[in-house]
């Protein structure tokens, strides 16, 4: 029954005409559709492709549940979680997951348990970790706005992005000048982190990373009001706002609008080669094929 489900999911697709001057040329195929592979959820969020399954996780947020999508089998609930919102992999292919009403960023083991490796930053708890990218050093950066905060009593100072050491598990601040930092994505060669902000700000800021890991001056302003990003092979930025998937190139340059039925919340890339992006878009999750891979950390074991 799953499998048929999943069958006729597939069956409600936009079809994306790309004109020869077209900006996604080079991306989309003329022939690609956004196809609807589940639906039914209250707010999706946070996907992430796990290679050594085949299987999509993502993110209910109000339902406080995982979900798992399979190519042949569709959606099923993985579990129950503190209203995870981003999720990634770390080198070794372990999931890692931001709660909103955990305050945390934990690690899940094989076991189905899991290790909380971030809760706190100088004593005062987080407000609500949101999203998340890893380097090839391990180390992984998260950005903390209050969406998740609800009733619970802000502490630190401030919504800002940080760095977990992989080793000491030291969190230290990289970033404090937005009002809601959301979204975060490093380049492929990892000498650039893209940060955006649904909040009053309302942009995505490009910083280089200098070998402290401290951060220039911002190198350019992408004018879109963002919530999770990916990056493919090229350096391409895929962004998520208003209409659907907004693609930027490497220096900034808009390419086009990749449209989606529902607003767009987050965007990853999976599936045979990484040449499919999945998109978690309020009620439903959406899929179409690409021409350029996704990227992986430079160091990925995966």
């Amino acid at each position: 029954m799953k499998r048929l489900q999943a069958s006729l999911l597939t069956l409600f697709a936009i079809a994306l005409p790309v004109a020869a001057d077209d900006g996604l040329a080079s991306i989309l195929g003329e022939e690609s559709k956004v196809a609807r592979i589940g639906t039914g959820y209250k707010f999706t969020e946070g996907p992430v492709w796990l290679p050594a399954k085949k299987i999509l996780i993502f993110s209910d947020i109000p339902n406080s549940v995982q979900m798992q999508w399979d190519p042949d089998e569709g959606d099923s609930k993985l579990r129950k979680v503190e209203a995870t919102n981003g999720n990634l992999l770390d080198l070794d292919g372990n999931l890692l997951s931001c709660q909103h009403a955990g305050r945390n960023v934990i690690r899940w083991k094989a076991d189905g348990t899991h290790e909380v490796l971030a809760s706190e930053y100088k004593g005062k708890k987080l407000n609500s970790p949101n999203d998340l990218a890893i380097r090839s050093d391990g180390s992984i950066w998260f950005t903390d706005p209050t969406y998740g905060l609800g009733n619970s009593k802000q502490e630190v100072d401030g919504q800002n992005v940080y760095r977990l050491d992989p080793k000491s598990g030291a969190v230290t601040m990289v970033y404090a000048g937005f009002d809601m930092p959301n979204g975060i994505a490093f380049s492929p060669d990892e000498k650039r982190v893209y940060i955006s902000d649904t909040g009053k700000v309302g942009k995505i800021r490009a910083f280089d990373i200098k070998a402290d890991n401290t951060l220039s001056d911002v190198v350019f302003e992408l004018d879109v009001r963002c919530d999770g990003m990916c990056v493919d092979v090229k350096g391409n930025i895929y962004t998520t706002a208003g209409g659907g998937i907004h693609v930027f190139g490497k220096s900034g340059k808009k390419l086009g609008v990749i449209k989606t039925p529902e607003h767009p919340a987050n965007v990853c890339f999976g599936g045979v080669a990484y040449q499919h992006l999945f998109i978690t878009a309020r009620t439903s999750l959406y899929r179409i094929a690409v021409k350029i891979p996704g990227a992986k950390p430079m160091a990925a074991r995966w």
